[in-house]
């Protein structure tokens, strides 16, 4: 085989592979926006999709607390709203 050819045949895969990278990145360039809000919408649901699992599929599990009813829960000796803090004796000053 002549060199002139193997010359020629590697100018090709040459060029051949620098329009790939030139195509690949104006495709990319021009899409960029598209491919971002991709990658976003991908990572919001697995993020979603991981944290309802992790607490238990909704507010009423998992990690979550159970929130307050809105009935007075305390114990009677507390529930009074007049006692307040006690008054400190013995100030130094």
């Amino acid at each position: 085989m002549n060199c002139q050819k193997v010359i020629n045949v590697l100018a090709v895969a040459s060029a051949a592979v620098s329009l790939a990278v030139v195509g690949t990145a104006g495709y990319v360039f021009l899409n960029k926006d598209a491919i971002v809000d991709g990658v976003k919408a991908q990572v919001m649901e697995a993020v979603t999709g991981s944290l309802g699992s992790a607490l238990g599929g909704g507010l009423g599990g998992g990690l979550v607390p159970e929130l307050p009813t809105g009935s007075n829960d305390l114990p009677d000796d507390q529930a009074s709203a007049g006692d307040g803090f006690p008054i400190p004796s013995g100030i130094p000053f």
